[in-house]
């Protein structure tokens, strides 16, 4: 399942035609360097082969950290570095080598430097601003379900344009829908052995990468801080609560928090708000970076969830739809922010997309087979606020088809997000 086409290749071809770095990072095991692999021939040819490193390989790693600018220099021609955060010092360096090219080169010097990392350096700004206009930067997410069975990808095109003519569930469940939105290792794995895959995981990142890049007092305290923040998926993150649940203050729990969003692990969905008059709820949500990570820290199999515990799949499925649209969001032409509605008296919607001209369009998450009126409230809440910017609401239920509800809003199966 590793080898199928990514989503993101296109928009990676096309930063490097105008940017003279072009990192890549996302979580481990989430596809990286199977893709950029797949660049080496597109970059190079045979006069000027492309040179790939890895700072996996305990040498390159040494030799970089030893002379980060000879590492860079001594090499012609483009350069495809694996696992780039190993060697922090190679950010500074890279600064150097840049804007020598840039001055010799011109724009020849775009597409120099692909990079790949599996910690979020923009949360580590002595390295991310080294590179500010120099560096495009993307995240590639694990799988998310239409790549899995080679669909183009098209869910939220449909969703903004809400066009759900002639969909198709492709022969999917939602719990098969789930079980391929995962990474590229665990979509053909079931039970015991996802079990196992993700035990060997965890350990890898808690007692190597992240050691690597903090130096943490309590470091076994992140499992359980990842645990605590499964049971809490889909809520308000309140850092005090969590903290005190792990144990620490509220200052550390919330460096640590970030400590798991920076390897990818979890990330937040930030509120929506504007100074409109009506007071609304400015915490964040928070969500695990893949949805049966989550099962897994849960200790749960998503299929007996679905089956028998309903309050806890209405999390999961939530879960699932958060990761599904920040996917198709990474591959979208359309700059557009993943964000949530709620005011002070518990009018919500799940998810709100805003343009960055302000237009908003909302989407509920229900997992139930039929929708009515009063699923409606939030996003009807949320229309009234943004009489000008509202272009759209859709309420996501498990039932079979597309069905409106008034102007711009519309029941839709989870299907859309698969097409």
């Amino acid at each position: 399942m590793d080898r199928l086409s990514r989503q993101l290749t296109t928009r990676i071809l096309d930063a490097l035609k105008v940017s003279p770095v072009v990192f890549l990072n996302g979580a481990r095991q989430s596809g990286k360097s199977t893709l950029v692999h797949g660049l080496v021939n597109v970059m190079g040819n045979k006069r000027q082969p492309v040179n790939y490193v890895s700072f996996d390989r305990a040498t390159q790693m040494a030799a970089a950290s030893a002379a980060p600018e000879s590492f860079l220099t001594e090499s012609e021609g483009k350069m495809i570095i694996d696992e780039v955060q190993m060697v922090p010092e190679i950010f500074r360096a890279l600064k150097v080598v840049v804007d020598e090219q840039r001055l010799k080169e011109g724009p020849k010097a775009n597409g120099r430097f692909l990079l790949t990392g599996s910690a979020n350096i923009l949360a580590l700004p002595k390295l991310s601003d080294a590179l500010v206009g120099r560096m495009s930067v993307m995240t590639l997410h694990p799988f998310c379900t239409a790549e899995t069975i080679n669909g183009k990808c098209t869910g939220l095109e449909r969703i903004l344009s809400l066009n759900f003519k002639r969909m198709s569930d492709r022969g999917l469940s939602i719990t098969d829908a789930i079980g391929k939105s995962t990474f590229p290792e665990l979509v053909l794995k079931t039970g015991k052995d996802r079990s196992i895959w993700f035990d060997g995981y965890l350990n890898t990142i808690m007692q190597r990468d992240v050691k690597m890049l903090s130096e943490l007092e309590k470091i076994s305290v992140l499992p359980n801080l990842l645990r605590v923040l499964a049971t809490r998926a889909g809520n308000l993150l309140n850092d005090s609560e969590i903290s005190r649940d792990v144990g620490l203050n509220s200052v550390t729990g919330k460096s640590y928090r970030n400590i798991l969003k920076m390897m990818f692990l979890t990330f937040d969905v930030p509120p929506w708000y504007r100074n409109i008059g009506k007071r609304l709820v400015k915490s964040p949500k928070g969500y695990l970076i893949d949805t049966l990570l989550l099962c897994h820290m849960l200790d749960m199999n998503m299929e007996d969830i679905a089956k028998n515990k309903p309050d806890i799949f209405g999390h999961v499925l939530e879960n699932y739809v958060a990761t599904e649209l920040t996917k198709l969001i990474s591959f979208s032409d359309t700059k557009l922010q993943l964000l949530h509605f709620r005011t002070s008296d518990n009018k919500e919607v799940d998810f709100v997309l805003e343009r960055p001209d302000g237009a908003v369009f909302a989407i509920e998450v229900k997992k139930s087979e039929s929708v009515n009126v009063n699923d409606f409230k939030g996003i009807k809440e949320l229309a009234a606020l943004t009489p000008k910017e509202f272009i759209g609401g859709i309420v996501l239920y498990a039932g079979k088809e597309a069905v409106p509800f008034g102007k711009d809003l519309w029941a839709v199966p989870y299907h859309v997000l698969w097409q």
